[in-house]
């Protein structure tokens, strides 16, 4: 029953024209017009839990691949490959100190922590 009932209100719904002023179907029509290919890449980056953790330890302090093993028990080859990507998304950066290639967050980078963190709160928040 439910199934013809919301077929009854699709049609309602398909019936009636909806009044969309034109500056505001300018202003959608633009922002679906957007290139989405940078953030669809951007969220992919992001939705990898080994890159996670590696940019929230990094948030803490600048680290070397070396100390990102022992810390998170990821293959020494795993974690070059995700700071690759990371780095290739301006997310992190790295910088040489003696014998040590040591990895940190960019303004991107905490940027986007900044953003993932915020919404953990909210979400943590609305679901207390």
């Amino acid at each position: 029953m439910k199934i013809a009932k919301s077929k009854s209100i699709d049609q309602q719904h398909a019936n009636r024209e909806y009044n969309l002023p034109p500056q505001k179907r300018r202003q959608v029509h633009a922002a679906i017009g957007s290139d989405m290919a940078g953030i669809s890449k951007m969220l992919d980056i992001l939705s990898d839990p080994v890159r996670l953790h590696i940019l929230f330890a990094l948030a803490v302090q600048e680290l070397c691949v070396c100390v990102l093993v022992t810390i998170t028990d990821y293959k020494y080859s795993a974690l070059s490959y995700h700071l690759k990507l990371l780095k290739e998304m301006e997310l992190v950066d790295s910088r040489r100190e003696g014998n040590f290639l040591l990895y940190r967050l960019t303004e991107h980078g905490r940027a986007a922590l900044d953003l993932i963190s915020n919404f953990l709160k909210t979400t943590r928040e609305v679901h207390k």
